[in-house]
């Protein structure tokens, strides 16, 4: 339901009260077919996103696939083919474009960095630096790309940043933090972030599940894992990209996390063509 109000509500801000151009120069009982082709080399996500667009439009649409999500898919091959109302096709290609677009475009960077800690047994993760009211559909392209989701939100994992610590009284925050946060749900994970070497080693000390290590140096992280030793997992944080994420990988953390997965991530090139 979630999906399916979130594509009604694209819909309708893009036709409004109807499509002028479409309307004034396409007879209502007139058939076609389309093909949607990625124009790169791309890894889709939203397949089935881009089809409950035109099912809305037309619920006798008939709807091909020739890839599915996760594929990766070279320039110039087809996406789907839609064969319905042409004016169905025509007032839901930009809505369905982008979500294609912006989706595949998530994959495939996902897939990138996934990549390129091919063989470290490292995990990639996203976070919450999501479009508001995409976070579901960008999450969902993170996995298609190969990469992990750290958590949907604040609700269902604890992640104690350095606010959370500034508004603490004590000298040991990051202990009392852990104290506090594992008395209120003891059955939920708990990570804490760390800016300092000091704090990484506090956090395991009191038990933290994962110890987020903060904008560390290269230097920093390999003495973070060496300090906390195992006692909890280690989540690599800040200022990742392409060129240093193996040099990340190797210093022997268990995760690292990019927000560039999600709010970086730029549309990628594919189209819509009506083929009659």
């Amino acid at each position: 339901m979630l999906i399916k109000q979130h594509i009604v509500n694209a819909l309708t801000e893009d036709i409004g009260r109807g499509d002028a151009t479409t309307e004034a120069l396409i007879s209502p009982d007139a058939i076609g077919k389309a093909m949607i082709i990625a124009r790169e080399r791309l890894t889709v996500a939203g397949v089935a996103v881009a089809i409950a667009v035109f099912s809305e439009l037309d619920n006798e649409a008939s709807i091909e696939t020739h890839f599915d999500d996760g594929e990766e898919i070279r320039s110039k091959e087809p996406i789907i083919t839609v064969s319905a109302k042409l004016r169905s096709l025509l007032s839901g290609e930009r809505t369905a474009l982008n979500y294609l677009q912006r989706l595949s475009g998530i994959a495939t960077i996902s897939a990138c960095y996934a990549e390129a800690v091919s063989g470290t047994g490292v995990l990639i993760l996203d976070t919450r630096k999501t479009t508001p009211g995409w976070r579901v559909l960008e999450k969902y392209a993170v996995q298609c790309g190969g990469a992990r989701n750290h958590r949907r939100g604040l609700y269902d994992m604890m992640l104690i940043k350095d606010n959370h610590l500034a508004a603490l009284p004590g000298k040991n925050r990051v202990a009392e933090a852990v104290s506090r946060a594992r008395r209120a749900s003891p059955e939920m994970k708990i990570e804490v972030e760390a800016d300092t070497l000091e704090q990484a080693k506090q956090a395991a000390e009191a038990g933290a599940d994962i110890v987020l290590l903060d904008n560390m140096t290269i230097e920093e992280l390999r003495e973070a894992v060496r300090l906390i030793n195992g006692r909890a997992q280690t989540e690599a944080s800040g200022g990742i990209t392409l060129k240093n994420i193996r040099e990340v990988a190797e210093t022997g953390v268990n995760y690292i996390s990019a927000g560039a997965l999600t709010h970086s991530a730029r549309a990628v090139d594919i189209s819509m063509d009506i083929v009659l």
